[in-house]
């Protein structure tokens, strides 16, 4: 038996070619999954998210974690030794004058936390000079620095040389970092003031580019230094002492990253004399021209070197990068959660 449909013939019982149904569900089956609306508004919305992420650590990167990391350390020990070979000093053991002498001037800083205030650190700085047949002169100091300026704050228990009476201002012996001022007031304890110190230009120095800042003291009575000594010491044709103040004049070189504030490099032309009040007797006590050692000078350029690339990637460099990839994130987010379904 054939049945005939629609011009084709098929026998009862065979098959009739065709797409296969598959098999048949049967009543109750689960229908299968959709596709979920808004998948792209979401993956765009997280674009977004993660953009705004990127672009506010940017932000603080520049405004709040260089400025933090930028300011001076609240602990900290430095080291910088000055020295001239033929120098000539007074040895008061004997009161003999030494000429052609190797005199050295070590200047230790050491700075601590100020409790109370995580903005100030305590500096104590020793300074002596030496010869090789022993010490020439001492001092020491204290005083509170605030740490993103490098300047004297004055509010608990400085000294200098046990003065606690003294008001010490400007910088101590740091710069800060990223300074761009042409003079900055300088603290010499000796005269107990802030003489200038001008900025002349720029210099290189061992690889690095560093600003030469100067500064020149006309000779200054030292104050407390008045103190007896033997006349005939003082060129005076007559027994006994006389009274007798030192004065010191002094020119000054600093060599300055800029970025880091790190100093790379000092010189210091230095005089020193003992002078009667009356003007009529004096003794040559110091002259020297004292320059840095070169390994400290090394040393300061290397780590002046790798302050300024952390400073400059940290103000920079990650800012750059988090707030191009922060916006582009941001764009590319906006426009697909804008995209049709």
């Amino acid at each position: 038996m054939t049945l005939s449909v629609d011009g084709a013939e098929a026998r009862v019982g065979e098959h009739v070619d065709g797409p296969d149904p598959g098999p048949d569900p049967g009543p109750g089956a689960a229908p299968g999954p959709a596709p979920a609306p808004g998948g792209g508004t979401r993956r765009g919305l997280a674009a977004v998210a993660v953009g705004a992420f990127c672009c506010t650590l940017a932000l603080l990167a520049h405004f709040y974690v260089h400025p933090r990391l930028a300011m001076l350390p609240a602990e900290a020990r430095q080291v910088w030794t000055l020295e001239d070979p033929e120098a000539t000093y007074l040895d008061t053991a004997r009161w003999r004058t030494r000429e052609d002498a190797e005199v050295t001037q070590r200047t230790e800083l050491v700075a601590r936390p100020m409790p109370g205030n995580e903005d100030w650190a305590v500096w104590s700085i020793t300074v002596d000079t030496a010869s090789r047949l022993g010490l020439i002169d001492h001092h020491d100091r204290k005083v509170v620095v605030d740490r993103a300026t490098a300047e004297a704050v004055n509010c608990c228990g400085e000294h200098v040389d046990g003065d606690f009476a003294v008001r010490q201002a400007g910088l101590v012996a740091l710069w800060p970092p990223g300074a761009e001022g042409a003079e900055f007031p300088f603290y010499v304890p000796d005269m107990r003031s802030a003489p200038v110190m001008r900025l002349r230009g720029e210099d290189r120095v061992g690889g690095i580019t560093a600003r030469r800042y100067e500064q020149s003291v006309p000779a200054t009575q030292v104050p407390g230094s008045a103190r007896e000594v033997p006349a005939a010491e003082m060129g005076l044709d007559r027994p006994g002492t006389v009274r007798a103040t030192r004065w010191v004049e002094l020119a000054r070189t600093y060599w300055v990253e800029p970025v880091s504030g790190q100093v790379v490099n000092i010189t210091e032309e230095r005089r020193e004399t003992l002078r009667t009040a009356e003007g009529d007797g004096g003794r040559l006590v110091l002259d020297a021209d004292l320059a840095m050692r070169p390994e400290h000078v090394q040393a300061n350029i290397q780590r002046a070197g790798d302050r300024a690339r952390l400073l400059d990637l940290v103000r920079v460099g990650l800012p750059l990068v988090l707030g191009t990839v922060g916006a582009v994130l941001l764009l590319a987010g906006a426009v697909r959660s804008r995209l049709p379904r």
